[in-house]
């Protein structure tokens, strides 16, 4: 029996397992990825909880100045001050509430202490028409005490900046970071005030706090791992026996 034609496949072979290797390796990091993006949710969510139960604080309290110590605010509740300004308002646009297409409405806040912040009012449905304003709660005159959740800048949900005049007849131009208004490093998402017409139809909704599939797209990726290593197994065991039929 001539031992040459095992020899020619011993290259192939090699490369067969080499490739074996390295999708078992792809496997064993996308496993890791996933199972670290569900710890991280997880972790993420408990905070959120556990700040949401937190008593309420005044805002002067929030260390604006310092993103590590502000971070840690995150989520907590804050009483607040302050007079709207609703001719500073933008409408961050592609919000949904049950499948509508709207508008989160953030209006410029003074508070007493003479800084600014940024207050998600909550969701209204979109005009009939592009070129139709929607229809936004008003806000009472002069100074008012609010109750809110602390967000960070950073967490401000995905969309597009559009400012409305104060008359509210259309959109005059598109903002951006550079808009020329100042305020706090952090905005607040609006939950009651000292009148009943700051109480946000459709406030700003909490984000889900579930931990995800994660942990199960990581068993996934550890199962198709194990078929990298039973298909080499096949293929392997199909080149013996072929090696013995020669």
């Amino acid at each position: 029996m001539s031992i040459e034609p095992v020899k020619e496949r011993e290259p192939l072979a090699l490369l067969k397992s080499l490739v074996t290797l390295l999708l078992i390796a792809l496997c064993i990091w996308a496993a890791q990825w996933q199972f670290q993006r569900g710890i991280d949710r997880h972790q993420r969510n408990a905070l959120i909880e556990s700040q949401l139960t937190l008593p309420s604080i005044d805002i002067s309290t929030v260390p604006s100045a310092n993103p590590d110590e502000l971070a840690r605010h995150e989520w907590r509740t804050v009483s607040a001050t302050g007079r709207f300004n609703t001719a500073e308002q933008i409408l961050l646009k592609n919000r949904y509430s049950e499948g509508v297409y709207g508008y989160e409405v953030l209006t410029r806040f003074k508070l007493s202490d003479s800084r600014y912040i940024w207050v998600d009012r909550g969701w209204v449905k979109a005009g009939e028409n592009a070129m139709t304003a929607p229809v936004t709660a008003d806000v009472p005159e002069g100074e008012v005490s609010i109750i809110a959740r602390v967000r960070l800048d950073t967490s401000l949900p995905v969309g597009a900046f559009f400012a409305l005049p104060h008359s509210g007849s259309g959109m005059i131009s598109k903002l951006n970071a550079q808009t020329g208004f100042k305020s706090e490093g952090f905005y607040l998402d609006l939950i009651s005030g000292s009148e009943a017409a700051l109480t946000p139809a459709v406030a700003a909704q909490l984000p889900e706090l579930s931990d995800g599939p994660h942990l199960a797209y990581s068993l996934q990726w550890i199962f198709f791992a194990g078929l990298a290593i039973y298909g080499r197994i096949l293929i392997r065991r199909g080149q013996i026996l072929t090696r013995k039929e020669l």
